[in-house]
């Protein structure tokens, strides 16, 4: 059988070095940082993305800096399968699990901290749309993430993959606790004003975990 398109995409060494970057950037980056990167000329790292973003990998924004002409930024697709179906973190949960394991009965507190320290480690700082920020972040972590902001400024987080399903079933209280912290970690240093009054995991093969959000800055 056929290898899926995403899949086909990244078994080009440079498209697949072009994705790892993106994914451990956790943002969106330009053409000219990306070939900075790669060590590649502009051209030819442009013709890559654009055909990734034709291939439902990653998506394209324009972003106007100073005088200039607006610059294209890539960030993954919060759709994207890479390996021909829904993202997995197995290695990311594995090494956060390992900084986090309890040595008490107050372990899962303990592990929520972590995951939040985790998660304060994840974004570069403060933004001015946090729901947009958020969304690539949790997109670059694999959550295929659906986010939306009501008319009274409170942000929803659908997230329709569950990247850590397998560890999951393991051990549903220390990862969904470990998720829940992280969770608020990012929210800490996009928006430290904001406050997470939701959140509500899901069966980890159907997915759909919810995060609810009171954003300050849209209150404002």
């Amino acid at each position: 059988m056929e290898a899926p398109e995403e899949q086909r995409l990244l078994g080009q060494p440079t498209r697949a070095r072009l994705f790892s970057t993106l994914r451990e950037l956790r943002r969106a980056a330009t053409t000219e940082e990306l070939a900075t990167a790669l060590d590649m000329h502009v051209n030819g790292i442009r013709r890559h993305l654009e055909r990734m973003h034709r291939g439902g990998l990653l998506e394209r924004s324009r972003t106007k800096y100073g005088r200039g002409r607006p610059r294209d930024e890539w960030s993954i697709a919060p759709g994207a399968s890479p390996d021909g179906g829904p993202p997995q973190g197995y290695a990311d949960v594995a090494r956060w699990l390992a900084r986090a394991t309890p040595t008490g009965p107050a372990g899962l507190r303990r592990i929520e901290r972590t995951g939040r320290e985790i998660g304060r480690d994840l974004v570069d700082g403060p933004v001015e749309e946090v729901p947009e920020a958020f969304r690539r972040t949790f997109a670059a972590l694999g959550f295929q993430p659906e986010v939306a902001v009501g008319p009274d400024g409170a942000m929803t987080a659908k997230l329709c993959n569950c990247p850590y399903r397998d560890s999951v079933r393991e051990n549903p209280d220390v990862i969904c606790i470990l998720h829940r912290g992280l969770t608020a970690g990012v929210l800490d240093t996009l928006d430290p004003e904001a406050e997470m009054v939701g959140f509500e995991p899901h069966d980890p093969d159907r997915a759909g975990c919810m995060v609810e959000v009171a954003l300050a800055r849209a209150a404002d």
